[in-house]
């Protein structure tokens, strides 16, 4: 019983180690046959891997004796590196002491020539002189001096030197020159055109009466994309291109761009309006409105004035004049009473009164609305700019100033508006007034006469 459990175990392990294509025992004599034929094939297989291992070591032990040899080697030729490099380093000191000593006080020259070689390489870069010495390699020769004086080893020769100073009284004296030259340029609609410019200095660049510009990076000039809003400057410029001789009044900027930069950031007439949004587009229209009604209302008043002028001096009613009509109503009713004629000329000026005061309650009216329109724009401006600095902060500067700058704008066309609408009101009041006060005037003179001549007759 024993036995078939473990001949039964035994045939279990080899079934499970074995492949599943393998087909299984009939018997237990034919299984028994297996495992022997097994045992062989593994004992043949263990001492072929023996056997394998033993060649295996021997050309192992010859490896680690060639690694262990190489490793000496090295080991030796580190040595003589290391004591070679401390040799050379006391070698390269002891030739730095003698080139500081034989150097003296060039050494202090040197550095300066390094520095000033430096600094002329930003200069040139960025002068304008660059735009027209083109085909000169300055800027080159004076890199090139000042790496070769950045290092120890190399020294400048004379000629070097003298070139550099030559190099640097031509800069100083085309600073104080205004010439005329010829380049290819980039106009601000993208063309590239042959044209001839004007250089004042290392400050300006002028051609065909506008202002160019030269880029150090790309080493080209173009025409400024937005000009000097201020027609002054845009005028001496073209003044400028056009002379050929004798003095031109021109704004140089010292600043060699700042300062026409901030020109070109100045908004013009029709940017600040815009900026007022449509509460400023409200105020210019009522603005133009007002002037147009005030002229229209002055000329009338003028003729007005002087019809009732010339109607003084005749004594014939005219009914194209205020007066006249007056005059007219007076003659219809010389046999009427007093009182009746005193109604009746009343009743005239008071038709005429209209006509004299058409248009100035609505002048008055726009000169006070105005500016409430501009306190409205900056309101609503300021809100906006809050809101500005509540979702973005106050880091920048210029976020803030330029919403209050916006905001402003309205307040400012308000009062430009209103300003005027009053000084035409009181201007266009006054002549109506002078106009009716000759009405009244030659009324109450009308009853004074009529008056006196019933006086006489009693």
């Amino acid at each position: 019983m024993i036995k078939k459990v473990f001949l039964s175990a035994v045939a279990s392990i080899l079934l499970s180690t074995t492949a599943m294509a393998q087909q299984p025992a009939a018997t237990l004599d034919e299984l028994l046959k297996r495992v022997e034929q097994g045992r062989v094939s593994e004992s043949k297989e263990h001492k072929e891997r023996e056997a394998r291992f033993l060649g295996d070591k021997a050309g192992q032990d010859r490896l680690l004796r060639e690694a262990r040899n190489k490793r000496t080697e090295e080991e030796r030729r580190s040595e003589r590196l290391e004591k070679s490099f401390e040799e050379n380093e006391l070698k390269i000191n002891d030739l730095k002491g003698q080139l500081t000593t034989r150097l003296g006080s060039l050494k202090e020259l040197f550095g300066v020539l390094t520095q000033v070689s430096g600094d002329t390489v930003a200069q040139f870069q960025n002068s304008l002189t660059s735009a027209q010495f083109t085909d000169t390699n300055r800027i080159e020769f004076i890199t090139e001096l000042g790496t070769k004086m950045g290092t120890s080893s190399k020294l400048a020769s004379i000629e070097e030197i003298e070139r550099l100073w030559l190099e640097l009284m031509n800069e100083m004296r085309e600073s104080g020159k205004v010439v005329r030259f010829n380049r290819s340029v980039i106009m601000s609609n993208g063309d590239q055109r042959d044209i001839d410019l004007v250089r004042v200095g290392v400050f300006n660049l002028v051609g065909e009466g506008k202002y160019f510009q030269y880029s150090a990076d790309t080493g080209s000039v173009a025409e400024l994309p937005r000009q000097p809003p201020q027609a002054k400057f845009t005028d001496s410029a073209a003044e400028l291109y056009d002379a050929t001789s004798g003095k031109v009044a021109f704004a140089v900027d010292p600043t060699r761009g700042q300062l026409l930069s901030l020109l070109m950031d100045t908004p013009t007439f029709r940017e600040q309006v815009d900026q007022g949004g449509t509460v400023g587009y409200v105020i210019v229209v009522l603005g133009i409105v007002s002037l147009l009604l005030a002229l229209s209302r002055l000329v009338a008043l003028s003729v007005m004035s002087a019809k009732v002028s010339s109607q003084l001096k005749n004594a014939e009613p005219n009914t194209n004049n205020p007066l006249g009509r007056v005059l007219k109503v007076a003659k219809d009713n010389e046999d009427t009473d007093r009182e009746t004629l005193e109604l009746k000329l009343s009743e005239a000026i008071f038709k005429e009164r209209p006509a004299l005061e058409s248009g100035l309650a609505f002048l008055k009216i726009i000169s006070v609305v105005a500016p409430l329109m501009g306190l409205l724009g900056t309101v609503t401006g300021m809100i906006n700019t809050f809101q500005a600095i509540t979702l973005f902060g106050t880091g920048d500067p210029k976020l803030m100033a330029g919403g209050i700058s916006q905001a402003l704008v309205t307040t400012v066309e308000g009062l430009v508006v209103a300003i005027p609408t009053v000084l035409l009101h009181t201007i266009v009041s006054g002549r109506s007034r002078k106009v009716m006060h000759i009405l009244q005037e030659q009324s109450a003179g009308i009853i004074a006469e009529r008056d006196e001549s019933g006086a006489s007759h009693r």
